[in-house]
C-alpha cells in the first residue's frame, strides 16, 4: 500500500478570495488559518507528507464555501508524519488547543480531516483529544486516501521495490522501508510496533488507536482507478490505500456501536490542482458535500 505519493507537486497559487468573503486570514510557521465571521463551527486540516498549508488550500478549494457557511478553516503545516508517537500526540493537542483559544475559534463543531498521512494524523490526534478529554472534542474526522495500515504500507514497499517499475514507485519503496525498519523493524520479527502505531491493522483486524472514535461521524475518500495504479504502478487493489480504507470502514461498523461512518469511493474526480490525473490527490473530495455533512 506504498501510495503517501511523496510528490506532490502542483499548482500553489492560492485562489482568488474577496475581502469580503475572508474577514481574516493569518499565516505563520505553524499554520494558514482563514476565520469566518459569523464562526460556527472550524474545518482542521493536515496535509501530506511532505505538504503544507499552502500546497492544502492550492489543492484543496474549500474556502470560499467554508466561508459562506460560517466555517473557520485551520490548515496546519504539521508534516512528515505517518504515526505519532504518545509525546507527539501531546504536543500537537497542545499546539491546537493554543490556536483555537489564542484566536478565539470555536470549540464546538469541530470536524478533522487530512489527505493521505495527514488523514493518519486525523484520526489518531481525535482518537487521543476523546480520550484525554481535550478543550477540543471533534464531532468528526476524514480522511482522504490515506496509507492507514503501517504494516500493508511496509509489505507494499517491499514488493514495488522487487517488481522495480516506476521511479516514483521505487523512491517511495526506499523511503517507507528503510524509515520502517529503524523504526518498527522487520515484521517478520513481530509487528507489535505496527500496531501500536498504525490506525489500522488488517491482519489483527487492530484498531486500538480508534477506538475512542465511537460516536463520532466518519468519513472514508479513495479513488480506486485500477487501471492507473496498474498502468503506472502495476499496483493491483490489495496494494492500495482504497482497500485497507473499506476494510476498516466494515471493522468499525461492527465494533462501533453509535456510529455514523462513511465509506466513499468516487469515480473519475481525482486530478491535481495543475490538471494532472492522479487517483491519489484531495480532489475526490465533493467540498459542498463536506460541509453539508459538517454543518447538519
Amino acid at each position: 500500500m506504498a501510495l503517501l505519493v511523496i510528490s506532490c507537486k502542483g499548482n500553489h497559487k492560492h485562489s482568488n478570495q474577496t475581502e469580503k468573503s475572508i474577514p481574516e486570514r493569518i499565516i505563520n510557521s505553524e499554520f494558514e488559518l482563514i476565520k469566518s465571521e459569523k464562526q460556527k463551527g472550524l474545518l482542521i486540516l493536515f496535509p501530506c507528507l511532505p505538504c503544507d498549508a499552502k500546497h492544502t488550500f492550492s489543492e484543496f478549494k474549500i474556502a470560499e464555501i467554508s466561508i459562506r457557511n460560517g466555517i473557520s478553516v485551520l490548515a496546519m503545516n504539521f508534516n512528515r508524519h505517518l504515526f505519532l508517537h504518545p509525546s507527539e500526540k501531546q504536543q500537537l493537542a497542545k499546539q491546537l488547543e493554543n490556536i483555537v483559544v489564542e484566536n478565539n475559534l470555536p470549540k464546538e463543531n469541530i470536524v478533522i480531516g487530512g489527505f493521505s498521512a495527514g488523514g493518519n494524523i486525523s484520526l489518531l490526534i481525535s482518537d487521543y483529544l476523546v480520550k484525554s478529554k481535550s478543550q477540543i472534542q471533534p464531532k468528526g474526522v476524514f480522511v482522504v486516501d490515506s496509507p492507514i495500515d503501517l504494516l500493508a504500507l511496509y509489505n507494499t514497499a517491499q514488493k514495488n521495490l522487487k517488481m522495480n517499475f516506476s521511479e516514483p514507485s521505487i523512491q517511495e519503496a526506499t523511503w517507507i522501508k528503510n524509515r520502517f525498519d529503524k523504526e518498527f523493524g522487520n515484521p517478520e520479527n513481530g509487528i507489535e510496533h505496527y500496531e501500536k502505531y498504525s490506525p489500522f491493522t488488517l491482519e489483527t483486524q487492530h484498531i486500538k488507536n480508534l477506538e475512542n472514535l465511537n460516536g463520532l461521524k466518519i468519513r472514508l475518500y479513495t479513488e480506486p482507478d485500477l487501471k492507473w495504479w496498474q498502468e503506472n504502478r502495476k499496483n493491483d487493489y490489495k496494494d492500495l490505500n482504497a482497500y485497507y480504507l473499506k476494510k476498516l470502514s466494515e471493522k468499525l461498523k461492527i465494533e462501533f456501536e453509535h456510529n455514523d461512518i462513511e465509506f466513499i469511493e468516487t469515480e473519475n474526480r481525482s486530478y491535481r490542482a495543475n490538471g494532472e490525473r492522479h487517483p491519489h490527490a484531495w480532489s475526490i473530495v465533493n467540498e459542498k458535500d463536506l460541509i453539508h455533512w459538517m454543518t447538519k
